[in-house]
């Protein structure tokens, strides 16, 4: 009898090509313009509030920043040697069905269903509409957005069904688009020297902007004491969530030229130019405007936005809003070509409906998947929930996150990874350690989120029995 924790994409099954089959097409450019384009959205414009109001202290923010960078490199030298194990697609939900078996990868692809793909996509659609609405506005209010949100859904679905390639050249195009245009306003920040209109404008609410040191100095010493330690986590998770996405390229391995090489590098790539354009970003922010001014933004405000306006006037508001909607756009395509993946190779190993393992016999794409997945985040855009799933993203992907990293260790002990793996045995330990503290931080601050996150995943468990008894049958 086949095992089924076998991988198909091995040498031994060689890489000749059949109709059922994806087309492996990407080259590493388009890969690491992807895992950058996914990463890149709307919240390097916007985190930069919540951790000024828990960390008022430029370095510590910025520390906060390259940390959670680093987090997420440490991530990508684990998936390179995850990758090891297989040239299917699927991701992380191969690499914890070949490590774990059926029911703990179908846990993962059932949350990339319910939380971390359908949520995804409905949030990006729903900010890109709203960034669209802000230039020009669109009518019948709140569910105009609503609407341009769900055409954006299906437009791209449509794009995306008609090939790989075509998905890829588009990210391409609007990735680049967007990159150059967080450089422009990185150097129009650098460059931005403060004149007393400035410092006018900023030191009676501040009463700091002068002293930049003492600003500082004064931030440190309110956070000093154990305060500190729960502020800094809550920065990080803001900007973990700016990270997210990094690994979403490994789901569409079967697409990747070369994937046990090019995998690993486009994580690596792609990492290092959202970690670049991170940092100097926020480190722009609070050049232009102080941590304590940046602190009184409300929620609603867009930290990007006040900087623009201070740089470039009434069209900075234009600006920022066109540049969230590149980054919305970009990161909604690479996520719509990504996770249908997913569903996709769950269906071929009969865990999921049927229809979705099939492959479209022109264009080679899973074009039902991609299908199911747009309806389930159309439906999550026009009920409003999305909001309250993506707050679970982090909670839920860090959890994964860190058995996946064990799965390293294990495969490692089993002898069933050879090869080298940067930072082995440290780096997986401190991502599992991370991971823990991450978990527990979360279930104790906020336990009803962490239920509902929990009961969500496993929510999944009947649909596993139905399908594993269809199969049966």
């Amino acid at each position: 009898m086949k095992d089924s924790r076998t991988p198909r994409g091995t040498a031994a099954s060689g890489t000749c090509e059949t109709p059922t089959d994806l087309k492996r097409v990407l080259g590493l450019p388009t890969a690491i313009l992807l895992v950058a384009g996914i990463m890149i959205g709307s919240g390097v414009f916007k985190k930069i509030v919540p951790m000024a109001q828990t960390l008022p202290s430029q370095e510590l923010i910025l520390f906060a920043w390259i940390a959670a960078g680093v987090i997420t490199m440490f991530g990508a030298f684990t998936y390179a040697g995850l990758s090891t194990l297989t040239t299917e697609s699927g991701g992380i939900y191969e690499y914890l069905r070949l490590i774990y078996g059926d029911l703990v990868s179908f846990l993962f692809g059932w949350s990339v269903f319910t939380i971390f793909g359908s949520g995804a996509l409905a949030a990006l659609s729903f900010v890109f509409a709203q960034s669209v609405n802000t230039l020009i506005p669109l009518p019948f209010g709140g569910w105009g957005i609503k609407i341009l949100a769900v055409l954006t859904i299906a437009v791209l679905t449509w794009w995306n069904i008609r090939g790989i390639r075509r998905g890829g050249i588009l990210n391409n195009i609007v990735t680049s688009a967007k990159i150059a245009g967080i450089l422009a306003l990185i150097i129009s920040a650098l460059l931005f020297s403060r004149t007393a209109a400035a410092h006018a404008l900023w030191a009676p609410a501040s009463g700091l902007a002068s002293d930049p040191a003492g600003a500082a100095a004064a931030g440190l010493s309110q956070i000093s004491g154990t305060g500190w330690i729960s502020g800094f986590i809550g920065a990080m998770l803001s900007a973990l969530w700016a990270y997210d996405g990094w690994a979403n390229i490994t789901y569409i391995t079967g697409e990747i030229t070369n994937p046990r090489r090019n995998v690993p590098y486009a994580i690596l790539g792609g990492v290092s130019i959202a970690m670049a354009l991170y940092v100097l970003l926020n480190y722009g922010y609070m050049r232009v405007m102080p941590v304590s001014q940046l602190s009184r933004l409300g929620t609603d405000q867009i930290a990007a936005a006040e900087v623009a306006g201070v740089l470039m006037g009434k069209t900075g508001t234009v600006t920022i809003s066109a540049l969230i909607m590149a980054c919305t756009f970009s990161a909604l395509n690479g996520c719509l070509i990504t996770y249908a993946r997913v569903y996709f190779r769950m269906a071929q190993e009969n865990v999921f409906f049927k229809p979705v393992g099939k492959v479209h016999p022109t264009t080679r794409t899973p074009h039902i998947s991609l299908i199911y997945s747009a309806i389930a985040s159309m439906v999550l855009v026009c009920s409003g929930t999305f909001d309250q799933i993506t707050n679970l993203i982090v909670f839920a992907s860090y959890g994964y996150f860190g058995i996946t990293a064990f799965g390293l260790v294990r495969m490692k002990m089993k002898g069933r990874i050879t090869s080298k793996v940067i930072g082995y045995p440290v780096i997986p330990w401190v991502i599992i350690l991370f991971c823990a503290t991450l978990m527990i931080n979360t279930i104790v601050t906020q336990p009803r989120q962490s239920a509902i996150g929990l009961l969500l995943i496993l929510s999944g468990v009947p649909f596993y029995l139905y399908f594993k008894r269809r199969v049966r049958g």
